[in-house]
């Protein structure tokens, strides 16, 4: 299928590692021109390029801070310098995870901080370039524990709840102007920093925190919600969903929440 990204201009926040990484590439591979917004010049260099050897003929990285408004507004400037005009916005980056007796109130504002507002700053600063282009799509990265509850992620659940609020009202607010707004909730997804940072506790029982199917046997084990498919997902499985809603191939589908877990039974 013909995506219709060949020329196209996206926008990945947190594009240089995880989810992000593999949402840049997949439109890369579709011949997009491909900003990545993100922090650490070296790591930026070095997804340029990545990019730029997968088909992205114009790969621009832009090293900024999400929870900076003045910052995030000096990125789309240099959208707007670079190419005038912008397709698609991806927005996935997110807080970290705590339980509720360890978030003070600034703990709180913070969580808010990165998996809301960063999104509200991006997609404010972006609008402009959306709504000068000849079509715009936004999707904006949520979570399927928005839909079943884990106490280890309270407040980034708040959080990416109220995303997908946000969303749901833009994809109604813009509908008339022809851009696309939805979500994407991705279940448990194996990326480099979730195996970094729990493998000390799989390797303690004797399981490897890359493994996907490892990775879903301890999700079962400790939080009881397993996924139909008896594996977690890949971010690749992530970017593929992604790329198509922010294709001009997808011409009817926006405010909607478009689960990638795995299947699971929301009660």
């Amino acid at each position: 299928m013909d995506l219709g990204l060949a020329g196209a201009t996206v926008a990945v926040t947190g594009g240089t590692k995880g989810m992000g990484r593999a949402i840049a590439e997949c439109f890369a591979e579709e011949g997009a021109n491909v900003a990545v917004l993100a922090r650490g010049s070296q790591t930026l260099e070095e997804t340029v390029e990545a990019l730029r050897g997968l088909g992205s003929a114009d790969p621009l990285g832009l090293s900024t801070d999400v929870t900076d408004g003045a910052a995030v507004d000096a990125a789309f400037a240099s959208i707007k310098e670079r190419w005038g005009t912008l397709n698609v916005l991806v927005n996935t980056v997110g807080p970290a995870a705590a339980r509720f007796d360890q978030l003070s109130d600034r703990d709180w504002e913070a969580v808010f901080n990165i998996g809301t507002m960063a999104a509200v700053r991006c997609v404010r600063a972006a609008l402009p370039l959306l709504r000068a282009a000849d079509w715009g799509r936004i999707v904006n990265i949520s979570a399927h524990s928005t839909q079943r509850q884990s106490p280890l992620l309270v407040a980034y659940t708040a959080s990416k709840a109220a995303l997908k609020s946000v969303s749901k009202n833009l994809a109604k607010d813009l509908a008339a102007e022809g851009i696309l707004v939805n979500t994407v909730s991705p279940g448990s997804i194996v990326t480099a920093s979730f195996s970094e940072g729990l493998r000390p506790m799989f390797e303690a029982e004797g399981l490897d925190p890359t493994d996907p199917y490892d990775v879903m046997r301890w999700i079962d084990t400790h939080f009881h919600q397993p996924a139909d498919l008896g594996r977690a997902g890949l971010p690749r499985e992530i970017a593929t969903v992604v790329t198509f809603l922010g294709s001009r191939a997808n011409g009817y589908v926006t405010g909607a929440d478009v689960n990638v877990d795995g299947g699971s039974d929301f009660v």
